[in-house]
């Protein structure tokens, strides 16, 4: 699964679901041993959880890159390489 972005220890990465055209845009975060998945639009959590902090870091990062991540799932449900996105700084 390729990794988008990476700050304040918390890992962005995102998944090809080639064939699989029912899921919603989508992405998941790591920070220690919890996972969350967000959704790109709206950035909300779908599953999963994150400590408050991180989650709010992550929402903002997702808010503030969500062209970017729109555009790195749609390459990777077209086979192709996504993107690195930046960090949040």
């Amino acid at each position: 699964m390729p990794e988008l972005s990476r700050f304040f220890g918390i890992i962005i990465r995102m998944f090809s679901e080639v064939g699989v055209p029912h899921h919603r845009a989508h992405f998941h975060a790591y920070y220690q041993e919890q996972v969350a998945v967000l959704g790109v639009d709206p950035v909300e959590i779908i599953s999963g959880s994150l400590p408050r902090r991180q989650q709010r870091l992550v929402e903002a990062w997702a808010e503030l890159h969500q062209t970017e991540l729109l555009t790195d799932w749609e390459k990777l449900q077209a086979g192709q390489r996504p993107l690195p996105i930046d960090p949040l700084q």
